[in-house]
């Protein structure tokens, strides 16, 4: 039985194949059973083929799942080619979720089979004969299935497929529980699954194979942990299993121990014990996959592709600090000399258009794939308290890299945020993802490239998944962030929605909430929060990391003041560039204690003005500091800005009030 890791050659098919016709090869294989639904995420859903003979090769033909909905239009939505897989000795294949057991011969992702009213079909063929949108067809058609869970869309996919009515998995009011399978008469039924058995009993009984580990999916560099196997019943051979760990990044220098576990004769036992390596390598947290070596028949694995993860112990602190707790001036811009230099001496609409000649001039800046923005985020949004973890927008705390969702499940992962949301920026319409990827693939791009705001990294942001959704496409103002948070993320937000504003014709941000398409608000808030929440080291750091993979940067991290010069107080007139934007009153500056129960000791600052704010923005107290000094502050438990200007200068910082 082969799995799922080998490279498959496409084998042709003779011109005798192809006239015996639809009728013989539709006796020789047959969808068999389908779970397409469970409670919570469908991480044990499966499709099960079935041929007539057991060990028959399914060479030639291709598997297509079409979605019913009104929005899927009975087109095709996933395609796997069979070549080189082979059904087992009962004359099954099954092809699952993460979570099937017995294992599936084939693994597909978690929830990767529509709910209803849908289809499954079989035809001769390949997979780039259905591309994604293919319209449902009995043209090669060999076999098929449709089903629904109640739904009344679809209705027009049994014609289209040639099959007799909608078969409803729910039809015992236990659809989250059971299957629905194929009788020996060819009929339907609906009842407790069956993966990997024939549906009505008979057949040879497999003897399984439990595979289990001692210890949670989580690992450190340094930690042992076994894997052991248990059979159904004790066995009259021995019985090898080898299995192998080794992905991706995670190799043999990475752990000891034995590839393989036997049962002797007369056992249904066996373990061996794995040894973690706790190296010097900041090699990052890293994925193991136990993928244990399909055994001949009888033997049936219960499970197989176990994940587990290793945390590594290298991990890099970074020398500024989180957005809640940020440093400036230690990242300097790698802006090259004279970026901006076409920005002198304009103004207006004309230093408007010099920013976006900079940011969106084509030839030069690049446009990556919207999967390379995973890893953009891994390495821009990287968290400076640990080079292992993403920090995460809006939540304002860490998550492992490892940890990016990919399943429908977004409960402790993370993933992509767009500041500047797809449906108020109106710019769906991309390229398909190209195979290749890297900071050396990118497209051509222009001011109304718009559809490339899509995979713009200055306006995606690593986020927690559930607060991702929370979001939604609410304007700012609308949305302010999850209770008991800093509001870290305030003026980051602002600068990414100012940049796109420029960056690409047909993009603004405007007062209000506006319902129009390319119009994102609230201005009023978005300023506010830009001067409540200034440029720090992290956006710097980020700007820097995009830069090397985008070509272009922000320039409202490089200048926050410009803000001012196209919004702000300061429109209309000219701009040019300061000779530093470092600023050097705070260098001595520094206040206690924090948190405080009310007395806030000031130090390094004269002919100073300090500010106070909710994080709503609220100005609460206005005190001048001629020197050192010490304020009785008269505020309640929470969390509060603090802004302190000087010559024109300022910085903002978060005080905790106990």
């Amino acid at each position: 039985m082969q799995k799922k890791k080998f490279m498959r050659n496409k084998l042709l098919l003779t011109l005798l194949t192809f006239c015996i016709g639809n009728l013989m090869i539709s006796q020789n294989i047959i969808i068999n059973e389908l779970d397409s639904r469970q409670s919570g995420v469908d991480t044990a859903e499966f499709i099960e083929l079935k041929t007539q003979s057991p060990n028959t090769s399914l060479d030639g033909y291709v598997l297509v799942l079409f979605n019913g909905s009104n929005s899927g239009g009975n087109t095709s939505y996933f395609a796997l080619d069979l070549d080189g897989f082979v059904t087992d000795f009962n004359g099954l294949f099954v092809i699952g979720g993460p979570d099937v057991s017995p294992s599936p011969n084939f693994f597909v992702s978690q929830n990767a089979f529509q709910n209803g009213t849908d289809a499954v079909g079989i035809y001769v063929g390949n997979d780039f004969d259905y591309p994604e949108g293919t319209l449902a067809t009995t043209s090669n058609l060999v076999d098929a299935l449709v089903y629904t869970h109640g739904q009344t869309d679809g209705q027009d996919l049994p014609t289209l497929l040639g099959f007799s009515g909608i078969i409803n998995e729910n039809q015992n009011g236990e659809g989250l529980t059971q299957s629905i399978q194929r009788s020996s008469d060819g009929t339907w039924f609906v009842a407790d699954p069956t993966p990997r058995l024939p549906n009505e009993g008979g057949g040879i009984t497999p003897i399984f194979i439990e595979v289990f580990t001692n210890t949670e999916n989580i690992l450190n560099e340094g930690d042992n942990f076994t894997i052991s196997i248990e059979s159904s019943q004790t066995l009259t051979e021995e019985l090898i299993l080898d299995y192998t760990l080794v992905n991706n990044g995670f190799n043999e220098d990475d752990f000891t121990g034995s590839t393989s576990i036997t049962i002797p004769v007369g056992e249904d036992f066996a373990s061996t014990t794995v040894s973690i390596i706790d190296d010097d390598l900041d090699e990052g947290d890293e994925m193991i996959l136990i993928s244990i070596i399909e055994p001949a028949p009888p033997y049936v694995l219960l499970q197989d592709e176990i994940e587990k993860v290793v945390i590594d112990n290298d991990f890099v602190v970074a020398d500024w600090g989180s957005p809640v707790d940020p440093t400036y001036g230690v990242v300097n811009s790698t802006a090259p000399s004279g970026y901006y230099a076409d920005l002198d001496g304009k103004a207006g609409q004309e230093l408007i258009d010099a920013i976006q000649g900079i940011i969106a001039e084509e030839f030069v800046v690049r446009t990556h794939t919207y999967t390379d923005i995973i890893d953009i985020l891994k390495a821009a949004d990287q968290s400076p308290d640990n080079s292992n973890q993403v920090w995460l927008v809006y939540r304002e705390e860490n998550r492992p890299k490892f940890m990016f969702q990919t399943g429908s499940t977004g409960t402790s992962f993370w993933n992509r945020e767009h500041v500047y949301p797809r449906s108020r920026g109106g710019f769906f319409s991309i390229e398909e993802d190209e195979e290749a990827t890297g900071i050396n693939v990118w497209w051509n791009t222009t001011a109304d490239s718009l559809r490339h705001g899509n995979s713009d990294a200055h306006a995606l942001r690593a986020a927690d998944a559930n607060e991702n959704s929370s979001r939604g496409n609410q304007h700012f103002g609308e949305y302010t962030g999850p209770a008991d948070t800093e509001g870290s993320f305030y003026g980051d937000v602002a600068r990414s929605a100012f940049y796109m504003a420029i960056r690409y014709n047909d993009l603004d941000v405007v007062n209000g909430f506006p319902s129009t398409t390319g119009e994102l608000g609230d201005l009023a808030t978005l300023l506010n929060w830009h001067e409540l929440d200034p440029s720090d080291d992290f956006e710097m750091n980020r700007n820097n990391v995009i830069y090397q993979w985008q070509q272009n940067r922000n320039p409202f991290i490089d200048f926050p003041e410009l803000v001012d010069y196209i919004w702000g107080e300061n429109q209309g007139e000219v701009w040019n560039q300061p000779l530093s934007s470092v600023s050097e009153e705070f260098v001595n500056f520094n206040f206690y204690p924090n948190p405080t129960s009310g007395k806030l000791n000031i130090n390094g600052l004269k002919d100073a003005e300090l500010e106070i704010f909710t994080l709503e923005g609220k100005l609460l107290q206005k005190n001048s500091i001629e020197s050192d000094t010490s304020l009785q502050l008269n505020l309640e438990s929470g969390i509060y800005l603090l802004r302190f200007t000087s010559n024109y200068n300022s910085v903002v910082k978060r005080l905790i009030v106990k």
